[in-house]
C-alpha cells in the first residue's frame, strides 16, 4: 500500500528538551486520518516535520516518497493548515488569493473564486475583519487551491464555535472527495473525528499506540466487565489495552480479533472515544512500553 507519510526513529529536540522522540509511523494513502493523542505527544511537531517547516533532529521521515519540504515540487504536494489558521490580518481575500496564485505552481484560481464566493467572503475584506470561522475556510481554500496531494491540518477548529466547526468539516469532506486528497487532521475533538477520519492513529508520548481503519479498531476491541478477574486468566488472544478493578469487579477493554464468549463477561462495543481514550490511559502505556523494551 501506497504511504503518503512515513517516519523511522523520528525525533526533533529544542534544547535538551524533546519535542518528539523515536516516532515510527506509517501512513497509507487515500484515507482521512485522525491524529489524536494529549498535550505534549508531539502531534503538533510530527505535522510540522511533515510539512517541512522543522528539521528532524534524528530519525528520517518522507511524505510522498521524498524529502519535505526538498523542493518547490514537493512543497506543491502537499497543503498545510496550521493550528491558527494563519491569515495576515492587512491582506484582503483577493490579495490572500494572488498571494497563493505567484506562490503556487499548480494553482487553481478558478477553484479558489468559486470557493470563495460559495463561501459569501467579501473579495475587499481584510482577514483581520473575519470571523474565527471566516479564516478557518479562507486557510482551508488556500490549501486546497494548491492541487495538492496531501492535505495536512493541525487543529483546525480547536477555536471555532459549533456551528463554524461543523460548516468547516463539511467543506472539507467535500473537497476530500472531490479532490481525491489523502488528509492528516489532528484533533482533541474526538466527536469530530468520529464524523469525517475512516483512520486513526493514536500518539502518546511520541510513541504510535494504535493506527488503523476505524471500523477495523472498532470491531476488533471491546469492553469486558464482570469479576474481579487477573489479567492471565484471560485468554491468549485478548490483548489487555487498559484496565480498572474494584474489589469485586474487573473492567477490561481488550482488543483481539476472535468472538468473546465468556458467560462471566458483560461485552460491550466502544465508541471511538472509548478507543482513543483506553490507549491514552499512562499506566497501560506505560506498561506497553516496558513490554515492548524487554522484547527487543
Amino acid at each position: 500500500m501506497t504511504s503518503v507519510l512515513q517516519a523511522h526513529e523520528l525525533g526533533k529536540r529544542y534544547g535538551k528538551r524533546w519535542a518528539l522522540r523515536e516516532c515510527t509511523i506509517d501512513i497509507p494513502a487515500g484515507h482521512v486520518v485522525g491524529l489524536v493523542g494529549p498535550n505534549g505527544a508531539g502531534k503538533t511537531t510530527l505535522l510540522k516535520l511533515a510539512a517541512g517547516q522543522l528539521e528532524p533532529t534524528s530519525g528520517g521521515i518522507t511524505v510522498l516518497g521524498g524529502r519535505p519540504a526538498a523542493g518547490p515540487a514537493q512543497l506543491a504536494r502537499v497543503g498545510f493548515v496550521a493550528q491558527d489558521t494563519p491569515a495576515y490580518a492587512g491582506l484582503t481575500v483577493a490579495e490572500h488569493l494572488r498571494l497563493g496564485a505567484r506562490l503556487n505552481p499548480r494553482w487553481d484560481a478558478a477553484m479558489a473564486r468559486e470557493r470563495i464566493a460559495r463561501l459569501g467572503l467579501a473579495p475587499n475584506q481584510r482577514a483581520g475583519k473575519l470571523s474565527g470561522g471566516q479564516r478557518a475556510q479562507l486557510a482551508l481554500t488556500l490549501g486546497l487551491a494548491k492541487r495538492p496531494e496531501l492535505l495536512i491540518l493541525d487543529e483546525p477548529v480547536a477555536s471555532l464555535d459549533p456551528l463554524a466547526r461543523r460548516e468547516f468539516l463539511q467543506s472539507l469532506m467535500e473537497a476530500t472527495v472531490e479532490h481525491e486528497l489523502s488528509v492528516v487532521l489532528s484533533s482533541h475533538l474526538i466527536s469530530d473525528l468520529e464524523r469525517i477520519c475512516d483512520y486513526l492513529v493514536v500518539l502518546v508520548e511520541s510513541r504510535v499506540q494504535i493506527a488503523g481503519e476505524t471500523d477495523r479498531l472498532l470491531a476488533t476491541h471491546h469492553r469486558l466487565t464482570g469479576p474481579r478477574r487477573a489479567p492471565d486468566r484471560l485468554p491468549a488472544g485478548q490483548h489487555v489495552v487498559c484496565a480498572r478493578h474494584t474489589d469485586r469487579q474487573s473492567t477490561y477493554v481488550v482488543r483481539t480479533d476472535a468472538p468473546v464468549h465468556d458467560p462471566a463477561w458483560t461485552v460491550t462495543r466502544l465508541s471511538l472515544e472509548d478507543l482513543v481514550l483506553a490507549y491514552m490511559d499512562k499506566p497501560a502505556a506505560a506498561d506497553r512500553r516496558a513490554l515492548l523494551e524487554v522484547q527487543r
